[in-house]
């Protein structure tokens, strides 16, 4: 998830552009929110028109999307706003269709956006993860299970959680007069997508309904406050531990420095076996021995870049988004 610092930016001061990319019917409008200029992985605000219409079919990249406005009808199931899901590489959506139209934010984790008609998965994916679930109605709120947790106010839903990364996605609300009086910071990426309300961060300012960020590692966020309360999605690249403290001028590299003292406090030998064993490559895996990066036979060579262009790549130039990918999660 290599993209630079963006915060705020907010969807509402800038005009949907219409995707043209190959694969894609007519219909399908966009604004870009972040993307990774390396990869094509990117997060888009998409809105469909009315009418609108797709095939069954499936993207080379795991993708997510959250329905905000609007309903979409999928493989003959309607579903209102609040829908979720978590879609594979190369895991086939059913026909698609909107009467009146959708509005929804979509992430594009390891790729740029594609589209293949098909009604079956591709030969490499593995549906197991897939999910669709009904995120407003079909769960419950619950306090923050973080350690160090946020201040009371402050609860979540989660969506999703990558087993090999602990990066998740969840739904996060603060209530009416939510205020959190410190600074943290974090090991690892993390975006956010304001779907109703405003909230205020003293680095920052506002952010209000359509306001968005995306936030490297150990970049000071806080103090936190909301007047009247938020819904928003976030999304992290890795575990996310809340490192609090009160220096507001307090660098990315001193934050990472002191998040290196607390790996060296709380797991000492851990720590200096990395030390010592000179490790500045990737341990072999033995949870998942087959988890590694392959570029053969998978990439459609095309990309999309944040002014709606797009181009080809060679096949010597080509990254996987299929089969044994994930560590592609990179900050």
């Amino acid at each position: 998830m290599a993209r630079p610092h963006i915060e705020p930016f907010v969807d509402r001061d800038v005009s949907f552009k219409k995707l043209t990319m190959p694969g894609f019917k007519p219909g399908v409008n966009y604004k870009m929110l972040s993307i990774d200029k390396d990869t094509g992985a990117c997060t888009m605000t998409v809105q469909y028109d009315a009418g609108f219409k797709q095939p069954p079919g499936f993207c080379y990249s795991e993708h997510e999307f959250l329905l905000m406005e609007g309903s979409l009808t999928i493989g003959g199931k309607k579903w209102q706003k609040g829908l979720y899901s978590f879609v594979p590489a190369g895991v086939s959506l059913p026909a698609m269709s909107t009467d009146e139209g959708a509005l929804l934010l979509v992430f594009y984790n390891f790729g740029p956006p594609s589209f293949v008609e098909s009604d079956k998965d591709h030969q490499n994916a593995d549906r197991t993860d897939f999910k669709m679930v009904d995120s407003y109605q079909g769960m419950d709120w619950q306090n923050s299970t973080l350690f160090p947790a946020t201040a009371p106010g402050c609860l979540l839903k989660i969506l999703h959680i990558d087993k090999r990364t602990f990066g998740m996605t969840f739904l996060y609300c603060m209530t009416p007069g939510f205020w959190q009086d410190n600074i943290s910071y974090h090991d690892c990426a993390e975006e956010a997508y304001h779907i109703w309300g405003t909230s205020w961060m003293m680095q920052f300012g506002e952010l209000p309904t359509g306001g968005y960020f995306w936030r490297p590692a150990y970049i000071n966020h806080g103090c936190f406050a909301s007047e009247l309360g938020i819904l928003a999605i976030g999304r992290t690249d890795g575990d996310l531990h809340n490192y609090f403290h009160h220096d507001p001028f307090s660098t990315p590299e001193e934050n990472h420095e002191r998040a290196a003292s607390r790996l060296a406090r709380m797991k000492p030998a851990l720590y200096n076996w990395i030390l010592t064993s000179e490790h500045n490559h990737l341990p072999h895996d033995f949870e998942y021995p087959n988890d590694t990066y392959k570029t053969e036979g998978w990439d459609t060579g095309i990309h999309m870049h944040d002014d709606g262009q797009v181009h080809h790549h060679s096949a010597s130039g080509a990254h996987s988004h299929l089969g044994g990918n994930k560590k592609k999660k990179k900050k």
